[in-house]
């Protein structure tokens, strides 16, 4: 019995929720799963508990959720979540369990004990992330290492990550960047209003508060290019409050034309998008950063760090600066401010972001690499057919 013609129950596990929940895995989910669905799939997102609202149902656009408890602690949150989130599925018996992030990744050899089909998506090396301590660390290196050794199907996002998992594990992966769609650009402004800012006239920044984002950067840069009239809006939050993120909302109440917005969604968002001058990425460490593939999506000048997963974006040298460098980035804020982006120059950009792949190329790639991780193979996992229900008499 051939894979093409099964219909797949596919459960996914590695994310807090969605919709409207902060993160780049949240964000990516909420794209992919609905259009799953479309394809024909059973999806179930396994979500934790403490972010969901108790009164959003257990299903949005087609995909079940199952709430499963989690602490809300960066330390245990995710092991925790992930350990409980294998025990549902493997009571469950989805055709496949999709493990997003290598953190979740580190159950993946109990996935397998238990007899599941384990896809992994790696969405980059999380240990980078400036926030870990050095056990934190271990945990993701740990994570990654099984949930590219183990694991049925391998996903990555960028070219980046797939050049890692192939020299540090001699294993080929699938390539599938997140997917783009392009949004209808509001005209209202009424997020604007609230926060007194004057179309095409602030520099915008969407992250949350977390260190490797470097948010002082952005702050000490935009106090040094002294835009007449412009300001800077900081647009996200902090799932744990921290030293970081409070560190980040003094300083930004110390520079003058600074706000801190933080977490939007929505209409709100997309106006913030589609109205703003520059958008500004000046991280450390991304994945494919689906913030500034947004802004791109709405047609805006950007400026981001040169890091490798910005550079993969292959933008024009004017659009990147070297990672912490604060002058060059006061420099780059200058010379788009000066020179504003004409409405035919913002299409121009939407138009070339559109001849990128989108969600639903995204979901049929990936329903593609489920049925591998499932089909009869020498060596590898065997699937049976589902047994016919019962005749009625």
């Amino acid at each position: 019995m051939g894979t093409d013609h099964l219909v797949l129950r596919v459960m996914m596990l590695g994310l807090r929720g969605f919709p409207n929940v902060q993160g780049g895995v949240e964000v990516h989910a909420e794209h992919l799963c609905p259009r799953l669905k479309e394809l024909g799939c059973n999806v179930e997102v396994i979500v934790r508990s403490p972010y969901m609202r108790p009164d959003g149902g257990n299903e949005w656009r087609g995909v079940r959720y199952l709430r499963v408890w989690s602490p809300k602690a960066s330390a245990l949150e995710t092991v925790v979540h992930s350990f409980l989130g294998v025990l549902v599925a493997a009571w469950q018996r989805p055709d496949v369990l999709h493990i997003q992030a290598i953190g979740p990744a580190l159950m993946v050899p109990l996935a397998r004990l238990l007899g599941l089909h384990v896809v992994v998506t790696h969405h980059g090396p999380d240990y980078e992330r400036e926030k870990w301590g050095p056990l934190a660390r271990l945990a993701l290196h740990t994570g990654e290492a099984w949930g590219m050794r183990f694991s049925n199907g391998r996903i990555v996002i960028s070219r980046t990550i797939r050049n890692l998992v192939r020299d540090k594990y001699g294993l080929n992966s699938n390539l599938i960047p997140n997917g783009i769609t392009l949004p209808e650009v509001p005209r209202s402004t009424s997020v604007l209003q609230k926060f007194g800012l004057a179309a095409g006239r602030y520099v915008l920044m969407v992250s949350r508060l977390v260190p490797e984002k470097r948010h002082a950067d952005l702050i000490s840069a935009f106090a040094d290019a002294k835009l007449d009239g412009w300001k800077l809006v900081l647009v996200g939050g902090s799932e744990y409050p921290d030293a970081y993120a409070a560190a980040v909302s003094e300083r930004a109440q110390a520079t003058a034309g600074v706000i801190m917005a933080g977490f939007q969604s929505g209409l709100a968002l997309r106006e913030l998008y589609a109205h703003a001058g520059i958008f500004v990425l000046p991280s450390s460490h991304e994945g494919l950063p689906i913030a500034l593939m947004e802004a791109l999506s709405y047609g805006l000048p950007v400026v981001a760090s040169d890091i490798p997963a910005h550079l993969e974006i292959e933008l024009d040298d004017a659009h990147y600066f070297p990672l912490g460098d604060v002058s060059a980035l006061a420099d780059r804020l200058a010379s788009f401010a000066q020179q504003p982006w004409s409405s035919d120059l913002r299409e121009k950009t939407r138009s070339w972001l559109a001849q990128r792949e989108d969600w639903r190329s995204v979901a049929e790639r990936t329903l593609g690499c489920y049925r591998k991780a499932i089909e009869p193979r020498r060596g590898g996992p065997h699937v049976r057919p589902r047994p016919a229900p019962p005749r009625a008499a």
